[in-house]
């Protein structure tokens, strides 16, 4: 097994271009809206780290645990882009795009801990 095997999951690929699209976004934010603007990259890049991490876990238990907290984060980013839009900080065809794409991430990362949690142990 190759020791960082996280780097060959489609998904992690993924969320790691997702995560250099929200920096890239984010860098237009008017100053007043720096808070969200580092929650979006936080929690972006928690999506990356979440997968990496729990890649090195022994059980598909525990591994299922940070695929779930990356759930949770893709969640999170697509708050804050909810909030972007509310405030006029991206207009409806930039949101969509990104909701897509954060989309395509949130299923395969559902399938992940689907498969994750259907595992028998050795």
């Amino acid at each position: 097994m190759r020791t960082f095997r996280f780097l060959d999951f489609v998904v992690y690929k993924e969320a790691k271009v997702f995560y250099k699209e929200i920096i890239f976004l984010v860098r237009r934010f008017p100053r007043e809206y720096w808070e969200l603007a580092d929650q979006m990259r936080r929690s972006s890049l928690s999506v990356c780290l979440n997968v990496a991490e729990g890649s090195a876990k022994r059980t598909d238990k525990d591994f299922n645990r940070y695929i779930e907290n990356a759930l949770g984060s893709i969640n999170e980013a697509v708050a804050g882009l909810d909030i972007a839009l509310s405030e006029s900080l991206v207009n409806k065809a930039l949101f969509e795009n990104y909701i897509t794409k954060a989309e395509t991430i949130a299923k395969q990362l559902g399938g992940f801990s689907k498969k994750l949690r259907s595992s028998k142990p050795i």
